[in-house]
């Protein structure tokens, strides 16, 4: 096997290797993810971007986890991938359809570089079936209580492109995240696991969440997540259409149009090219 080359980037801290398989022999598994994603012992990074397979659009794009498991869906993977696809010249006209696992989004890039990027992330979808949220499956998990580490938290689940459980609390911190996170993502309530957003209303224009993410743990920033909690606080009346939400790596503007989709924009930044030699994958 060749040497792998990889590209990096992050969205606001939240950073991705890309697996590009039309320049590279290496096939995903379990075992190359989890060396790759290591801090320490490998490259390291909050998951890997497998694409575009087969190199036209919509381009299709696989996400992973740091554990090897998949993701349906990821906000800043799909804004940092929509970049890499333009950098690398595989389109040029600034609107792209990408197809991951959890549907169809369309990525606009909205400067010369490709460094803003606003994402059509569809509508949000509430039905515990859709979620899913077993024993719940015909109703909306909104503000509604649930039993996690024997307390009870008021909890709007929805998926988002992938599960996110929403709680709301009137103070929040990566101390509270890292607490309560395991507990929810292996909650027997959620059959695919669950990725948590403790989520503070700070006024009708502005939120703060703190996010733990199935598979990888507490990240600084997450797409879907600043979505998921714009989309609850939206459906308990807590906030208005525009809303920007705060995370620990930044600021993402998060729109809900009448009729339900979700447009994010947040930056994506580059960070370099990486040869992994053949022998630590050996």
């Amino acid at each position: 096997m060749d040497a792998i080359l990889l590209k990096k980037y992050h969205g606001l801290g939240n950073d991705y290797l890309i697996l590009d398989p039309n320049k590279n022999p290496l096939a995903p598994n379990t075992r190359n993810i989890e060396l790759l994603c290591r801090r320490n012992f490998g490259v390291g990074a909050d998951g890997i971007l497998y694409g575009p397979i087969g190199g036209r659009e919509p381009f299709t794009l696989r996400i992973y986890n740091p554990d090897g498991s998949l993701a349906e869906g990821s906000g800043n993977g799909v804004r940092i991938f929509a970049k890499y696809l333009m950098d690398e010249g595989y389109s040029s006209k600034g609107q792209l359809t990408l197809l991951t696992d959890g549907g169809q989004v369309l990525a606009e890039c909205l400067a010369a570089d490709c460094g803003q990027i606003r994402v059509n992330m569809g509508k949000p979808r509430f039905a515990g079936e859709e979620v899913p949220v077993a024993g719940m499956r015909d109703s909306e998990i909104i503000n509604e209580p649930m039993v996690f580490h024997d307390r009870i938290y008021n909890t709007t689940c929805l998926f988002m492109g992938n599960p996110n459980c929403v709680i709301m609390m009137e103070e929040i911190s990566k101390r509270k995240a890292v607490e309560l996170g395991p507990y929810v993502e292996q909650a027997g309530y959620f059959p695919n696991r669950m990725n948590l957003q403790l989520l503070k209303v700070l006024d009708r224009d502005n939120l703060q969440i703190e996010i733990y993410e199935r598979g990888a743990g507490y990240t600084l920033a997450s797409g879907t997540g600043a979505c998921a909690a714009a989309a609850a606080a939206r459906r308990m009346g807590l906030v208005d259409g525009k809303v920007t939400v705060h995370m620990p790596g930044g600021n993402l503007l998060i729109e809900i149009m009448p009729e339900g989709n979700i447009f994010m924009t947040g930056p994506v930044e580059y960070v370099g090219e990486i040869r992994v030699a053949e022998s630590f994958l050996a």
